[in-house]
């Protein structure tokens, strides 16, 4: 009348099945977008710390300066000889390479 069992669950196949795809997929994820932007902001991160005065850098708007003071969150750039402008520390997209300069 009752069906032999044999002493296993029969969903235990099936979680495993289920799970193995989504652990697979979550690692993707992992090593292909979230580790590469970690190490993307944490390379920022310490650019931005090891900012000094006297160095030559450019904005997210493409705006080209040389760092006269430095605040926790502000900066102010020399653009030209005259002209001072207070930026973010955040709007620092780079370092210019002054050793290429000659």
């Amino acid at each position: 009348m009752f069906p032999l069992t044999t002493g296993q669950p029969t969903g235990t196949g099936s979680l495993i099945s289920f799970l193995v795809p989504l652990i697979i997929m979550f690692a993707v994820f992992y090593f292909l977008l979230i580790r590469p932007q970690k190490k993307k902001q944490q390379t920022r991160n310490n650019m931005l710390n090891a900012l000094q005065k006297g160095d030559k850098i450019v904005t997210i708007g493409g705006l080209h300066g040389k760092i006269l003071e430095l605040a926790d969150d502000t900066v102010v750039l020399l653009v030209n000889d005259a002209t001072k402008l207070t930026f973010d520390r955040s709007a620092i997209s780079h370092r210019v390479n002054t050793e290429s300069e000659g």
